[in-house]
């Protein structure tokens, strides 16, 4: 199906067409180069190169394919099962691990590892792509997350979270020293406004979000902080963490290059979740350890 729509920023000002297209049409800067290079997006009717400048009132017109979803298919893949009962798990997810099927990661993922693991008997609420998924954590951001094996347990976990009665805890290696001890960062989230691929803190389209944060060590260069999430946003701590100027050690997206510890992805851990059982009401609470890796990091960072 072709959709056109009409260039109007709200700044009043021309744009790359790559970028317009991308925030007209919802999609990343990449995927619209694509379509541009197929010609399948085309500027007042006709195929341009994607640096072409767009102006105010200018037509944009799109032909989208669309794309399918991958199938989660279970695959016989090691798992770190932290706690298991009829309702629900708790996993200790490796670092490089992405949590379910997407474009560019049609298997290998926690999910089927997960459909193996439980022979298919997770919750339905999130689809088949994601089913039993109650919260995510990045691909290079290892540690402990729930997931559901029922559709009730879902629910009520899901609850938990939206009243921010499920605590989680996160260890992250950043750069720089504080001025104080602990501290709390109150800055709404939401898409990055030339980047879809990015979050950033933004007044526009936004959610609230709010980190809790407190120094553990330091040295010269960096500091381990432990971060207590009250929200939980997409990229969140990455995303508050550098606002403040902190950015995450290794942080690809996010990051500095003058805080990389020669490691690849970035030094965040998920160390810690309590939670009330959503059905047998039960207060459970859970700690990681610290993963070799991240151990290895504080080491070049210098901290103890």
């Amino acid at each position: 199906m072709i959709d056109e729509r009409v260039f109007l920023p709200e700044d009043g000002l021309a744009a790359r067409l790559d970028v317009a297209a991308s925030e007209l049409f919802g999609i990343s800067r990449a995927r619209a180069q694509e379509l541009l290079a197929e010609g399948n997006i085309k500027l007042n009717g006709a195929v341009r190169e994607k640096k072409f400048r767009v102006l105010p009132g200018d037509r944009i017109t799109a032909d989208i394919p669309e794309s399918r979803e991958p199938e989660a298919v279970p695959q016989d893949i090691p798992v770190d099962i932290v706690y298991e009962d009829d309702d629900l798990l708790v996993v200790d997810k490796p670092r490089g691990m992405v949590v379910h099927p997407a474009a560019g990661n049609p298997d290998g993922t926690l999910v089927n590892a997960l459909l193996f693991h439980c022979r298919g008997r997770l919750s339905s609420i999130n689809g088949v792509i994601r089913p039993g998924i109650v919260h995510r954590i990045d691909k290079d951001t290892s540690g402990l997350l729930i997931v559901a094996k029922t559709d009730e347990a879902h629910k009520g976990l899901a609850e938990q979270i939206a009243k921010h009665t499920f605590t989680r805890r996160y260890e992250a290696i950043v750069g720089g020293r504080f001025k104080e001890q602990s501290g709390t960062v109150d800055a709404p989230i939401g898409r990055h406004r030339t980047d879809r691929k990015k979050m950033a803190v933004t007044e526009t389209n936004s959610k609230p979000a709010v980190t809790h944060w407190r120094v553990i060590s330091e040295s010269e260069k960096y500091t381990r902080v432990e971060c207590t999430l009250e929200t939980g946003r997409t990229h969140q701590i990455r995303v508050h963490m550098a606002y403040i100027g902190h950015p995450v050690a290794g942080d690809p997206v996010y990051g500095s290059e003058k805080y990389k510890l020669g490691m690849e992805g970035q030094c965040l851990f998920a160390k810690y979740i309590s939670f009330t059982h959503p059905v047998t009401r039960e207060t459970l609470s859970f700690e990681a350890p610290l993963p070799e890796y991240f151990k290895e990091a504080l080491r070049r960072a210098g901290i103890e």
